[in-house]
């Protein structure tokens, strides 16, 4: 069972933890990697980070800021490329979903080059950013 993915929330996940799935998902050169103070405090702000990890390795991580009300912005969404392609991405985006309640509506933006996943994972377009409508 060391290669089932178990998702949870963490709000206490540390900086240099982080740090590593940012890395390994080449996410790392658009966040401000090599700076772990700042790296802690965007964790301290978040209101939601949930987590997959295989065999205990973080392997992907979502980061959100939200009210639990209206709206969730989904700051970082990053996978380790090793594990990329097996559906963790979409997970963490139903799990952050999920999380943030039906009221909320979930929006992002994309690094470039990547518009088409999140489109193959049901977000609309909109100009310069993702979202899903709110169910209520």
């Amino acid at each position: 069972m060391g290669d089932a993915i178990v998702y949870g929330r963490e709000p206490d996940l540390d900086a240099e933890t982080f740090q590593g799935v940012l890395v390994e998902s080449g996410l790392a050169p658009r966040r401000p990697a090599e700076y772990l103070e700042r790296l802690d405090r965007m964790l301290r702000a978040a209101d939601l980070i949930v987590t997959a990890r295989r065999g205990g390795r973080l392997v992907g991580v979502a980061r959100t800021l939200t009210d639990f009300a209206f709206c969730a912005y989904l700051s970082d969404l990053a996978v380790a490329r090793d594990c990329q392609g097996l559906g963790i991405g979409r997970r963490l985006i139903a799990e952050t979903r999920a999380a943030a309640g039906p009221e909320t509506s979930l929006l992002l933006t994309a690094a470039p080059g990547i518009e088409g996943y999140y489109e193959a994972v049901g977000m609309a377009r909109v100009p310069h950013a993702f979202r899903t409508d709110r169910e209520r």
